[in-house]
């Protein structure tokens, strides 16, 4: 992690660009060798997360993050996504980071806010 960059500053950026739509702003926060994993994805590559799931960030209208954890380089986030449509629900995402890049994440499907 470089003197600028803390892991917490490069997940923001992560949500705030998937927020923006910007994939120009994501794409170099992410390793060559970046995974992805989800209940509907079993640890895909860059190439596979930008086809399959990138798309979604025009559904987005806005993250809240609730909670950041963050120890050494890996961190637990618990947000809240609010979609351009429908009802906002929580999910928790688990970043590793190897320098100032994301190297994985795992998540981890929430509940429809206030279902429970």
């Amino acid at each position: 992690m470089s003197a600028h960059s803390s892991v917490s500053q490069v997940i923001r950026k992560c949500y705030a660009a998937y927020q923006a739509g910007d994939r120009g702003a994501i794409e170099p926060l992410l390793s060559e060798d970046f995974t992805f994993t989800s209940p509907l994805d079993d640890h895909i590559d860059r190439a596979a997360y930008f086809s399959k799931c990138w798309p979604n960030s025009e559904h987005i209208r806005a993250f809240t993050i609730e909670k950041l954890f963050e120890r050494g380089n890996e961190a637990f986030v618990l947000y809240e996504l609010h979609p351009t449509n429908g009802d906002s629900f929580r999910n928790t995402e688990f970043f590793k980071l190897r320098g100032d890049k994301i190297c994985e994440v795992q998540v981890f499907f929430g509940a429809k806010v206030g279902a429970v």
